[in-house]
């Protein structure tokens, strides 16, 4: 039996941090939630766009509670574990990564 693995798979959203992202977080999960959040907010408009800069701030709180308020989940701002799941299913949804070609 071979057993292939790989660092990376390109274009696949990861998994949970672990840990609630909120005002204040920083770091390369934070910078993947405000891709994410972007590549959204061109579907959904009332979302703010937000700069992936890695750095949770005032306004990527503000895209997460609208995206929350659109999604119907707890708009308080903070990326826990139901919120983070749901803005990667929309956004396989509308980056169509999940598609064959």
């Amino acid at each position: 039996m071979y057993i292939n693995t790989a660092e990376e798979i390109s274009g696949i959203p990861s998994s949970w941090p672990g840990t609630d992202l909120n005002v204040g977080s920083t770091g390369s999960k934070v910078r993947q939630m405000q891709e994410q959040l972007a590549a959204i907010s061109r579907s959904y408009p009332a979302i703010p766009t937000v700069a992936a800069d890695g750095i949770f701030g005032e306004r990527t709180r503000e895209a997460v509670q609208a995206f929350q308020r659109i999604f119907d989940l707890p708009a308080n701002g903070v990326v826990d574990f139901p919120t983070w799941y749901k803005i990667s299913q929309i956004y396989v949804g509308v980056s169509r990564i999940g598609e064959l070609s």
